[in-house]
């Protein structure tokens, strides 16, 4: 019997359609990672409503899921709080990324589709273009698109769940201590990813995937010796 063709997660196929809490969900992730919502920050439901736009109702979902996943939590007496960042608990988050990474950049150079392998390179192009010119927001821009290619690529939507909290850590990490970062340096490290996926090649790129993974513990590692 032919096995059925696997197919990716609607939430990933047609984002046009995507349910208002995922909205919200996003919205208030580019908040916390770019620290317009600080780390350790009390969380006042009101206040987002009145600051995003959107519904009590989908802001509250998005925040019961953020607590799910770390992002936010909840303490008695406090309420809801942003997480903060603990340096040495980073290095885990790091770690934990590295094999998530590594097995969606392997399933993404066995699935992708021929668009696809060119629209990570063109995103990957993008940021060694911005890097070049020390534009962060274009940077972060194509990095945010890189992974959503990326994803959807891989049609393995069980890693791509666990991966994305994983990711918004890594990226509010980068905001709050970009002073020691170097964006040629992740730029050349997410480009070495997009063309070993491009390729076909799973080993090309899954050391894409080491490559990068070793540019963001050398990073949390600068960061803790300092």
């Amino acid at each position: 019997m032919a096995r059925p063709k696997k197919t990716t997660p609607l939430a990933i196929q047609t984002p046009a359609k995507r349910r208002a809490a995922d909205v919200a969900y996003d919205t208030l992730e580019d908040l916390i990672s770019t620290l317009q919502l600080q780390p350790g920050s009390q969380v006042a439901e009101a206040d987002l409503v009145d600051r995003t736009q959107l519904g009590r109702t989908p802001i509250r979902e998005a925040l019961l899921r953020m607590v799910s996943t770390g992002l936010v939590v909840q303490q008695p007496r406090r309420g809801l709080l942003i997480s903060s960042i603990d340096l040495a608990d980073h290095l885990d988050v790091v770690q934990t990324r590295r094999a998530l990474e590594c097995l969606i950049a392997a399933c993404s150079a066995r699935r992708a589709s021929d668009t696809q392998r060119k629209d990570i390179v063109r995103c990957a192009q993008r940021m060694v273009k911005a890097a070049s010119a020390d534009r962060l927001e274009d940077y972060m821009q194509a990095d945010i698109a890189l992974d959503r290619v990326n994803h959807a690529a891989s049609q393995n939507y069980s890693a791509v769940k666990a991966v994305l909290p994983l990711i918004v850590q890594c990226r509010r990490f980068w905001y709050a201590y970009r002073h020691a970062g170097d964006l040629s340096e992740g730029a050349a490290a997410h480009l070495q990813l997009a063309e070993g996926i491009a390729s076909g090649n799973e080993a090309d790129a899954v050391a894409g995937a080491e490559r990068l993974s070793d540019y963001l513990q050398a990073f949390t590692q600068r960061v803790i010796a300092n």
